[in-house]
């Protein structure tokens, strides 16, 4: 991918294939700017205003913020000079609707779309999501099934003890909500994207350097 191309990249996946990891790998390698539209909402969710007392009632729900709102952070967001290069949306478009408005927002922006499929089945989803423990300082994320801190439930990156959190939207009932929503409304994006010959799909249950490989060889890109 040429670094001036201002392409939009669509990582396309369930909650917890791993998108946001494989976003941040391509955001070193081909040095555009990664957004993340669920990073962005549990920002706006934890401000006193209306919308982030909405969007927090939404995420503790397991349900999906409008695709009015969304479309609204997306263009905001990427109207910023850090984005002119291009980006990588991760978690943006989840609805037709939402795919739609980003059609036109590539239009005005005067770029091209290219997404990719990270798939991975439910049963290793739900594991991913409902073992996942988050450090509320540094973000860092571990997995009570698949990668345990040393101490238990207690952060590695810090000589004091730092506790992890098991976020509200990473609990059960709502990662099945979550995972269910998602295939109800996603399918048709997917069928949107294959239909329109720009959707590459990968195996996202490989091991992670796998998967990014994959990925830059379906968008071009030299590892």
């Amino acid at each position: 991918m040429k670094k001036d191309n201002g392409k939009i990249i669509i990582l396309l996946g369930a909650p917890g294939a791993g998108k946001g990891t494989q976003a941040h790998m391509l955001e070193e390698r081909c040095k555009v700017l990664q957004i993340s539209t669920g990073d962005i909402l549990r920002t706006i969710a934890k401000t006193d205003t209306d919308l982030g007392r909405e969007v927090a009632r939404v995420q503790r729900a397991g349900d999906l913020v409008s695709d009015n709102v969304l479309a609204d952070v997306v263009r905001t967001r990427t109207s910023e000079v850090d984005c002119d290069a291009g980006y990588i949306l991760d978690g943006f478009p989840r609805t037709i609707a939402q795919a739609q408005m980003l059609e036109d927002l590539a239009r005005e922006q005067h770029r091209e779309i290219a997404a990719v499929y990270v798939r991975v089945e439910r049963t290793e989803l739900m594991q991913r999501l409902t073992g996942r423990r988050v450090c509320p300082l540094c973000n860092e994320i571990y997995n009570i099934y698949t990668r345990q801190p040393h101490r238990n439930l207690f952060c590695d990156k810090h000589e004091t003890d730092v506790e992890l959190i098991h976020r509200d939207d990473d609990r059960e009932e709502v990662v099945e909500n979550r995972i269910t929503k998602w295939a109800d409304l996603t399918k048709p994006v997917y069928d949107y994207y294959r239909e329109t010959n720009r959707l590459a799909t990968v195996n996202g249950a490989a091991p992670v350097e796998e998967v990014f490989h994959e990925i830059c060889a379906a968008l071009g890109v030299r590892v």
